[in-house]
This record gives structure tokens, sequence and C-alpha cells, in this order.
């Protein structure tokens, strides 16, 4: 028996095991190790849920709106610390249904977190929070410091 006649396997115990070597015994070896060397690689991680998040100004205001399609209120907790306005979550996806074998789940879930940093003097009481149809929207009122004002210009004789 040469090289060519044998090739590895994967036996049922974990171990390899040696079957003569076809075409396509060949081409399923090379097809398992490309597959396994790809899952083994430290830099392969599974998509994380990462929101969308929206800023925008106005003269007043800063508004904040940002996507959390299947979540409650009660999902997601906002804070604001040293000028950090944070938004943290978690999607749960405990969604079972009974007469159903799922063979690809593709919904993302896992818990998140989203940071933004704001102008100094944002009073925590006077930020509003609402969530509607899987939006949350934040309004930040501006301290009177970073709220923009317009200056008069004086013509030249």
């Amino acid at each position: 028996m040469t090289a060519r006649e044998v090739a590895p396997a994967k036996s049922d115990n974990g171990g390899l095991a040696l079957r003569r070597a076809s075409p396509f015994n060949l081409l399923q070896h090379e097809i398992d190790r490309v597959f396994d060397s790809f899952a083994n690689w430290r830099g392969f991680e599974p998509a994380a849920f990462t929101p969308s998040m929206n800023v925008s100004e106005t003269d007043k205001t800063i508004e904040v709106s940002t996507e959390l399609p299947g979540m409650d209120e009660k999902d997601v907790e906002i804070s604001i610390a040293n000028d950090i306005l944070s938004i943290r979550g978690e999607k749960k996806a405990e969604k079972e249904e009974k007469g159903k074998n799922y063979r690809l789940y593709e919904r993302t879930h896992g818990s998140f977190e989203r940071s933004l940093a704001l102008p100094p003097g944002i009073k925590p009481d006077d930020i509003k929070a609402s969530m509607s149809k899987g939006v949350l929207k934040i309004t930040l009122p501006k301290p009177a410091t970073a709220q923009q004002q317009k200056i008069a210009i004086a013509a030249e004789s």
C-alpha cells in the first residue's frame, strides 16, 4: 500500500483513522481540514449585536436615536458619567416554538454598549428618553455654555 492509497479520516472517537483514498475521500478530507482550520482561527468571532446610533443637534438640544429592534425598554440601561452617555442592553434570543426544528438561526442576540462623549455640564435630571417601535430616542438639553450663540457683527466705517 502506498501513501497515495490511504487518507486520514475522522473516527467516531475523535481520533484519526486510515481509509482507502479515493478522489472523493481525498476531497472530503481537504474540505474538512479547511473548515476545521477556519473554525479554530482565533481571530474569528461571531457577529456581535451593535445597534445603529444617530446623533443630531439643534440650538438647544442633542438628540440621540438608537435602533433596538425586538427590544423593550426593560432590556436597556442609559447612564451618564464623566460627560459620557452610555447605552447598554441585552438582546435575548429566548424564543421557543413547539413543532419547529431550526437548522439555521440568524437572529442576532447578545449584549451591547454604545458610548458618546458629551459637552460638559449636562444635567442627568434633564435628560428625556423614550422608546417606540424599537427606536430609543434620547434628548439631552445642552448646557448654556455649549449652546450656540449668535454674535452680531458691527460694520466698520
